[in-house]
């Protein structure tokens, strides 16, 4: 009893820290950016409107604000589902209504996402058709959005409970050391998704087609002929049909590897811009950050493997989480949800790190395309994608700390000055 209060304690204490963390780097973010709304920064002067520049600023501050109310919910929802019973109550009532084994645990895993989709659906809909809509970057219709989640609920359910079956059989069938044998197979599903989302997943969401400029076409390939890279193909994405907000992005593993460029991108972009902005992607490869990011996650969810493995045997863990199991029965699809409910809290703190290993990245990707293009074109193409995607480009110097995977603008722009 002492070890379950002891960890209700740790658990409430690292909830209320982590809220008072982010409601004060919050509150930074939009009284900074607030500040400095009336005036372009001087850097910026020659090629930012101060019009683009408010936008953005706005844009920030109310997507700051929406992030408070999310971060009061989802508080609220976890405290729901853990400290006051939900989890419990929705455990028992399956119980009574299907019985033990396989069958129920597969059905508390899915009517728990199911229960917390409806519950986050008003804010999903809200940012969609509200936030994003009055700043422009909303394209789709109701029957788009309502298309997509149902593909989605679907695909979650064919690829999902496949995978959460079999790491459920092998947390009662493979002994002490199941976590391993969970791992291997987690793994092993990620990589597989890796190789077929490009060909199979993403078409069911968007259109593809091959890039047909050939003026374009034939300037990227000798780019990545220069670096090194080979890809399957090159490709544009009706991102268009979805928002406003433009990108371009590798997707795929070993040879299904593409190259996607947003329609969006290719509209606001010259050739020359579109080069650097792939130089910088191919960066990425070329330091080996992707390979590095899948060692670690792959190696952090070792871990955590490993400590689910431990804390599932142990009742205070439940206890301790506000469920009441049956330690002489299977509570493996327990022990995952709770698992996946209380290690984001207590891995907030640590959150800065990977956005630290993040930026220096981004600056790495940046230097290799200086290197390899025109810096001039990198430079105009990011202030390009700052102002179309409404970035501010005035972030409090803290919440970027925090938070930030990309180096704000002036500081990438100095970067590539220095160069």
């Amino acid at each position: 009893m002492s070890q379950a209060l002891g960890f209700t304690c740790a658990f409430a204490a690292a909830i209320l820290a982590g809220l008072a963390v982010k409601f004060w780097l919050a509150t930074r973010q939009i009284r900074h950016v607030a500040q400095h709304r009336d005036a372009v920064p001087a850097v910026f002067a020659q090629t930012m409107t101060l019009a683009a520049h408010q936008k953005a600023a706005d844009y920030t501050i109310a997507k700051t604000r929406f992030g408070l109310l999310e971060m009061a919910w989802g508080a609220a929802l976890l405290l729901a589902w853990t400290l006051l019973g939900g989890l419990d109550l929705l455990n028992k009532l399956l119980l009574v209504w299907i019985g033990g084994g396989m069958a129920q645990q597969l059905a508390l895993l899915a009517a728990f996402a199911v229960i917390g989709g409806l519950l986050d659906l008003p804010f999903t809909l809200w940012q969609t058709f509200r936030l994003e809509e009055r700043f422009g970057f909303n394209k789709m219709s109701f029957r788009l959005w309502l298309g997509d989640a149902a593909k989605g609920t679907l695909l979650g359910a064919v690829i999902g409970l496949p995978i959460a079956a079999l790491i459920l059989w092998l947390m009662g069938a493979a002994g002490e050391r199941w976590w391993l044998w969970a791992w291997a197979a987690w793994t092993a599903f990620n990589l597989l998704l890796m190789l077929i989302y490009p060909s199979f997943i993403a078409p069911l969401f968007n259109k593809f087609k091959p890039l047909d400029d050939a003026g374009l076409k034939a300037r990227v390939t000798a780019l990545m002929q220069r670096c090194g890279f080979a890809a399957k193909g090159l490709f544009v994405m009706d991102g268009s049909r979805r928002s406003a907000h433009a990108n371009a992005y590798f997707t795929g593993f070993g040879a299904s590897k593409r190259v996607v460029f947003y329609d969006t991108l290719l509209r606001q972009l010259n050739a020359g811009e579109v080069e650097a902005v792939l130089a910088h992607e191919l960066g990425h490869f070329k330091h080996r950050h992707i390979v590095k990011r899948m060692v670690t996650m792959f190696a952090l969810s070792l871990a955590g493997f490993a400590l689910l493995g431990w804390v599932s045997s142990q009742s205070w863990f439940y206890a301790g989480l506000g469920v009441q199991p049956n330690m002489a029965a299977p509570n493996n699809a327990l022990a995952l949800l709770l698992f996946m409910l209380a290690v984001p809290v207590f891995g907030f703190f640590v959150a800065p790190l990977s956005a630290r290993m993040s930026r220096k990245h981004e600056f790495e990707a940046d230097a290799y395309a200086v290197a390899q293009t025109s810096g001039a074109d990198l430079a105009a193409a990011l202030l390009k994608l700052y102002q179309d995607n409404a970035s501010t480009l005035t972030p409090d110097p803290v919440f970027v700390k925090f938070y930030y995977s990309h180096p704000p603008a002036s500081e990438r722009l100095a970067r590539m000055g220095a160069a």
